[in-house]
């Protein structure tokens, strides 16, 4: 079987989805499913014009714009990756213009039995016009829901012009992924569509995760200086991760460390509330930090704080990868997201209500003072990504979804 993934970017670009797709292609391999992804270019995945590729595998060139032309490249496990050129992001969404040109070209190369398309993103609403992915079955991996935020009002007026894309895109599918039961029972989009869904967690190869190298180690000891407590925080700078929250929530806890990695649209806004409230000792904003550093800093942390606001926040896959170093977290408990159910489902962590600064610093303040609770809590994440949160069982389900739905279309 052969099975094409559209989806937004793919690594080196960082991004939680992004990783599961990477952890997910190959293990799909095992499952005797040939996959391969077509996304978006990016700085962060080509910087450079391509270098030349085997025949067969060059890149199109249909248009050279900014983060590099589009290009096709094998990774390690003989995967191929198309990565159609962009104009970089407006509201959240890949700006496209070529993405269809794109598909065709990529389903008449690759030849799919069945398209796999990872939402949200409004270039997978393309397969309802191209001519060539109409033909094809296909099957909805349902990452989040567009929240019509409260915090970014834009996305309201904005769901308005998505929503009736994405409901007939639902009504074409054959299945519908979702990633946990809370998310699925809060989602009004995927209500109509409820006989079609299954549920499948996400899941992590935690092999794609190596042990910190001892230079990347000590740039991580450099970032966390002498402190009692380290508080890790990973991800976008953007509306709806709550890192201002937990800024404050530092400021009631003294004799610790808080580093927010990550780049994004709110830097100026949190590195001016640290100013603020005179945290400059206590919080640091390193940026973009390089994988190996990353993994550095979270085998250092004492805690993974996912101090998350609102539903966007659907699953959050930086929860496995504190499983991977038996870190404990500490989560904002969004009610209909999936962050919550997967703490309590490896019981690795404690919950505080999302936005409650006093909370989530008392969760905090508790597991500082109580080290053994933390080891405790750090075993469980550990034991629960072997026999929950692997990504081998997570493939199986994915390829026996895929066998059943080719199977109804017969």
């Amino acid at each position: 079987m052969r099975v094409l993934h559209i989806g937004k970017y793919y690594p080196p670009f960082a991004g939680g989805i992004e990783h599961f797709l990477a952890d997910l292609l190959p293990a799909l391999q095992t499952q005797g499913i040939v996959g391969a992804a077509l996304v978006h270019d990016s700085p962060a995945t080509n910087p450079s014009p391509p270098a030349p590729l085997p025949k067969g595998e060059g890149s199109a060139g249909l248009a050279p714009l900014s983060g590099g032309e589009g290009s096709t490249r094998r990774d390690a496990e003989e995967i191929r990756i198309y990565r159609a050129p962009s104009y970089g992001r407006l509201l959240y969404a890949p700006v496209s213009p070529a993405f269809p040109f794109w598909l065709a070209r990529t389903i008449r190369e690759f030849q799919p039995d069945l398209l796999h398309l990872h939402l949200p993103n409004t270039s997978a609403f393309w397969a309802l016009l191209v001519p060539a992915a109409r033909r094809l079955p296909w099957v909805i991996h349902w990452h989040a829901d567009v929240v019509s935020s409260a915090i970014d009002r834009r996305l309201a007026l904005a769901y308005r012009l998505y929503r009736p894309f994405e409901q007939r895109l639902l009504a074409a599918s054959r299945a519908v992924v979702a990633t946990s039961p809370p998310y699925l029972d809060a989602s009004a989009a995927l209500a109509p569509w409820r006989e079609r869904c299954r549920i499948i967690p996400l899941g992590l190869d935690p092999a794609r995760i190596p042990d910190p190298d001892p230079a990347a180690l000590a740039r991580a000891e450099a970032l966390w200086g002498d402190t009692r407590f380290r508080v890790l925080a990973i991800g976008r700078l953007t509306y709806y991760k709550g890192h201002d929250v937990l800024i404050q929530a530092a400021a009631e806890l003294p004799d610790s460390r808080v580093l927010i990695v990550g780049t994004g649209e709110h830097r100026q806004r949190l590195e001016t509330l640290v100013q603020t409230l005179h945290l400059n000792d206590r919080v640091g904003l390193p940026g973009f930090q390089p994988e190996s550093d990353l993994n550095a800093l979270l085998a250092g942390c004492d805690v993974l704080c996912l101090p998350s606001l609102e539903r966007t926040e659907a699953f959050g896959l930086v929860l496995l990868e504190a499983m991977r170093f038996g870190k404990p977290v500490v989560v904002g408990d969004i009610p209909g997201s999936g962050a919550g159910w997967v703490t309590r489902q490896a019981g690795h962590g404690l919950l505080a209500p999302p936005g409650d600064r006093l909370a989530l610093a008392a969760a905090l303040r508790e597991l500082r003072h109580d080290p053994v609770k933390r080891t405790r809590l750090g075993q469980a994440g550990a034991t629960a990504l072997r026999e929950q949160f692997g990504i081998e069982p997570v493939a199986a389900a994915v390829a026996e979804l895929y066998r059943v739905s080719l199977a109804e279309g017969s």
